[in-house]
């Protein structure tokens, strides 16, 4: 065989083992260990997506360069609203936490997650992406941290442990809020919003300290809220509560760039795009699976009652939020964080702070 034909062959070979090798090995991915915190250890956001992306998919995306020690922040004992200042401190490389938790350090982060402008996934997500570009100057600035993903859970729900056949009966009544701005809006309607943590929630219906509580639909099932609620509805009051992932600034511009590339596109492609493909079914199967009305697909129904809101609730509660809500919000945040989310998100939902 003369030279030309070995050249050939030996070329033919570098190119096959090229692509068999597949596109990470042709990038330089650094070897890298991170350490990560998840949210809630309990709920599908966590078990369906957070873990298996985290601990399987992008480890196996770098070719085993990208190891990953993965905790959550209730496994650690860490509250939701301190998960950011830690990463800030770099105890861990990559944190997630629901942003209305950390709204007592950055309350302009309250503007991604407003009740009830979003009521359908699509919108939810439009709104996120609307948002986006706030998020990530948020986070760097308050947060040294580098956003890498926003993904929702479920719409935040009322359950309630006395009879309610609408938004008025809610007044005089003692209510769990999933944020600051929901808390806000509950007080203007009458009701007192109490502070309690996720976890105690079902003791402190049961004891009467609340009578009723707002989270995720599938994560109130999920932590057993229908075993101390009668009453279920429907109306987002606590919006998305939308989960942000991200990076230590300074572990992040450590990485180089094709690392960074890597790590950004799996965490879009393969964790943030699947979770908001899902929450679209979710709300129904949440509903059939709280009140037992249609097939429950995560196990034994529940029997609630569902109370749908009237047209006179969306009414009250569209004014309540945009005399009441988002100008107390704006005097938190300041007028140039207002302006900026009423020319991204209040454009996109046709909301905007007076």
């Amino acid at each position: 065989m003369n030279r030309k034909s070995l050249s050939l062959l030996a070329s033919a070979a570098l190119l096959g083992g090229a692509l068999a090798a597949g596109p990470a090995a042709a990038q330089d991915i650094q070897e890298v260990e991170l350490s990560v915190v998840g949210s809630w250890s309990g709920l599908p956001l966590h078990k369906q997506f957070e873990k298996p992306f985290w601990t399987e998919t992008l480890p196996e995306a770098s070719g085993g360069k990208i190891s990953v020690n993965l905790t959550t922040f209730d496994q650690m004992g860490v509250k939701g609203g301190d998960v950011y200042r830690l990463l800030d401190d770099g105890v861990f490389d990559v944190g997630m936490t629901v942003a209305d938790y950390t709204v007592a350090d950055a309350p302009e982060l309250e503007g991604l997650d407003v009740p009830l402008v979003a009521t359908d996934p699509a919108d939810a997500r439009a709104m996120v992406e609307a948002a986006r570009p706030m998020v990530e100057d948020i986070m760097r600035e308050r947060f040294g941290a580098k956003l890498l993903a926003i993904a929702p859970y479920p719409p935040q729900v009322v359950f309630c442990n006395a009879e309610i056949a609408g938004l008025s009966d809610l007044e005089g009544k003692k209510v769990r809020g999933s944020g600051r701005m929901t808390t806000k809006f509950l007080e203007a309607l009458g009701a007192e919003g109490v502070n309690v943590g996720f976890s105690e929630v079902p003791g402190a219906l049961e004891r009467g300290v609340i009578d009723c509580a707002i989270t995720g639909s599938g994560s109130g099932y999920s932590a057993g809220w229908w075993e101390s609620s009668t009453h279920l509805m429907t109306l987002p009051l606590g919006g998305w509560d939308a989960v942000v992932t991200a990076m230590n600034l300074e572990r992040w511009e450590s990485l180089n760039a094709d690392t960074q590339a890597l790590i950004q596109s799996q965490v879009t492609e393969n964790f943030e795009t699947p979770a908001w493909d899902a929450a679209a079914g979710n709300l129904e199967a949440d509903i059939a699976c709280l009140t037992g009305k249609g097939d429950c697909p995560m196990g034994e129904p529940a029997n609630m009652t569902l109370v749908e809101p009237s047209e006179a609730d969306i009414e009250t509660a569209n004014r309540v939020l945009r005399e009441t809500v988002l100008p107390e919000w704006k005097e938190r945040a300041g007028a140039e964080w207002a302006e900026r989310w009423n020319q991204s998100v209040g454009e996109t939902v046709g909301v905007k702070v007076q």
